[in-house]
Parts: structure tokens; sequence; C-alpha cells
């Protein structure tokens, strides 16, 4: 599998979307004008600059909504949405170098977007299924499972190849893009309700929780029960190592202590995670430490 580098930009928000290339997951920093809500019917909810870049290049309407978030990471527990924002801005400026200014400017503004969509709407949620994208996804349908009358649909990358199934929409020519959007899934109230009870158990750590609601069937969420797991191996029981850090440091021990190999090995074998550069090198310094 190609790696997956994410660059902060600090002159920018922190959040991206990621292309996947040999070189990494490489964030692509842009920020376009956003049309008012009442010039358009449809929206797209995509997980980053970089997808809504390659969005332009389709005949696909460029109505878009950025999430610029990596739930994945940081805490994510809140009494409220306000405390919420607040916690999520602290967590970004001290990991990302980013102001909590910039963090409320680029990425709060985007989803408080989703709280004025008109009704009748068609929303598109482009979001890949590892589960750094998934983390985003959930949170997006929390707030918008309380909006009645929005139609809301699913869109999935096409995978032709069973060895590029965590590559995502970063491997789609606009030709596959538009494929994707024709392929739309549209939520049942039942998925409506799932996506919004997995952010709950996620933001709450309740694994067990986690566990039983990937259990459910739905055609809007693919290998859900893999990647629930995935997340719950990251927190094994009796004071083991976590999945990724088991992974890692194996890697490290095995094949090599080069940073830049064992993030590809990482990439290759856990595509599962979506981690970018930031999240396996945290990983691999505290390996590298221990080591």
């Amino acid at each position: 599998m190609e790696g997956y580098l994410l660059q902060i930009a600090k002159q920018y928000s922190f959040v991206q979307f990621y292309n996947r290339g040999r070189a990494g997951r490489r964030a692509k920093w842009a920020f376009y004008p956003y049309s008012s809500p009442t010039t358009m019917t449809t929206y797209h909810i995509v997980n980053g600059d970089c997808l809504a870049d390659q969005l332009r290049q389709t005949k696909i309407n460029q109505d878009f909504i950025i999430c610029r978030e990596c739930l994945i990471e940081g805490n994510v527990s809140a009494e409220n949405i306000s405390a919420f924002w607040a916690i999520r801005a602290k967590f970004i400026a001290q990991s990302y170098q980013v102001s909590t200014e910039e963090y409320f400017s680029k990425t709060k503004s985007e989803f408080e977007k989703l709280y004025s969509l008109p009704e009748n709407s068609e929303i598109c949620l482009w979001f890949e299924n590892d589960l750094f994208c998934q983390t985003n996804m959930w949170f997006v349908i929390s707030i918008l499972a309380d909006q009645a009358r929005l139609k809301i649909f699913r869109i999935f990358p096409i995978i032709e190849n069973k060895a590029d199934t965590w590559k995502g929409f970063g491997i789609s020519n606009p030709e596959k893009l538009e494929q994707a959007y024709y392929s739309k899934i549209e939520f049942t109230h039942d998925d409506i309700e799932l996506g919004k009870n997995l952010w709950k158990a996620y933001q709450n750590g309740d694994l067990d929780k986690l566990s039983e609601l990937s259990k459910f069937q739905s055609d809007c969420f693919e290998y859900l029960e893999e990647v629930c797991q995935a997340h719950i191996d990251r927190f094994p029981l009796d004071g083991f190592l976590g999945r990724p850090d088991r992974v890692i440091k194996e890697i490290i021990e095995n094949k090599s202590k080069t940073f830049k190999i064992v993030f590809s090995e990482f990439a290759d074998r856990e595509g599962i995670y979506g981690f970018g550069d930031l999240q396996v090198k945290a990983i691999y310094e505290r390996q590298m430490q221990s080591h």
C-alpha cells in the first residue's frame, strides 16, 4: 500500500485531506469560498480540502462543506458542543501549532454550516472506510441526525482491487468520482440512528457499546465491525500494548528502525486505521524510546 503522509501547515488550518501517493499521505491546503445555502439543494460534505479539489475536476456541483478534523486522536469527551469545540481547539493548538482562533475560523465554522441546511436538501457524505474517516463521519451524522427533512447519502470510493481497500478516494480519477456519486446510498432512519449512536459510544469511550453497535448490518457502513474492532484494539486489557504500538514495535524489531520504512510498512499492514505520518510518528517515537 502507498504511504500516508499527513503534513500540518502552520500558516493554514491544521486539517487536511490526503492524496495516497508514494511520498505519503500529503495534505493539500486550500480554502475556497462557500456559496450561500439558499442557492443550492445538494451539499457535499467532504473529508478534507484535497478531496474537494479532486471533485472540482468533475461535473458534480461544487457546493462543499469541508470536514477539517482528526477526531481519531485527542480528547473528544465533552458535556456540550461548546465545551467540545473548546477542547478540540486546545488539543489542536497544542499538537499542531495552530492557533485556537484559526481552528475556530477554519474548522468549527465549516461544521456550523451543518446546522443551517435548508429542508429537503440532498446531503452527500464523502468519507472513506478507515477509522480516521469514520470517526469524522460519525460526528457529522450526530449533527445531521436532529435535522428533519434532509436526504442524507453515503458516497463510497470505487475500489476495484482488494489491495486498494483502504486507499479510498485518493486513487480515484474524475470518472470514478462521478461513478461513486451516482452510486450513492441513502441513509434510512435506522442508519442515521446507528451513526449517531456510534459517535456517542466513541465519544464516551464506551468500547462495549461500540462493539455491540458494530454488529448491526447497514449498507451505509462498510467494514463497520472491523473498524470498530481496530479502535477497541488500541486499548487492550492487562497492560499489553495496543494494536498500533504492537505492530510498530514488531516492524522496528524485525524489519527496520528507519521511520520512512516503518511508516510504509504500517500503512501496508494497518491501513484500516487511516493514520497519517504524525499519528504513526508519535507511536514510533514511543516505541524507539522503550526499545
